[in-house]
């Protein structure tokens, strides 16, 4: 399945528009976790782990709403934003786009 955040896909022509589509993701954050970020960045390195944890949330969150692009009927999800929060120490990781069928 095509993903894009373009409106359109060079070389298809969208033939259907199937509605908005969404997959969101929501991970808890460990306190030992935290700890070591918190460290981490104190003296000026990268969190591993929490670069891991939003990696999965972002493949879950476009997994997710490539299903329910298909569910739809689309074969292709154009406009695609991706959108993060963190809402009580958990990191929300949002996609969203357009269905649509192209050929």
């Amino acid at each position: 399945m095509i993903v894009t955040t373009t409106n359109i896909i060079e070389g298809h022509k969208i033939t259907g528009y199937h509605g908005i589509v969404v997959g969101e993701a929501i991970l808890g954050a460990n306190v030992f976790r935290d700890v070591f970020a918190g460290i981490t960045d104190i003296i000026g390195g990268r969190s591993g782990a929490y670069e891991k944890s939003l990696g999965e949330a972002r493949a879950t969150a476009l997994a997710e709403m490539e299903h329910h692009a298909r569910q739809a009927g689309g074969n292709a999800v154009v406009g695609v934003d991706l959108d993060y929060e963190v809402v009580n120490n958990m990191l929300m990781v949002s996609a969203s786009g357009t269905a649509v069928s192209i050929s």
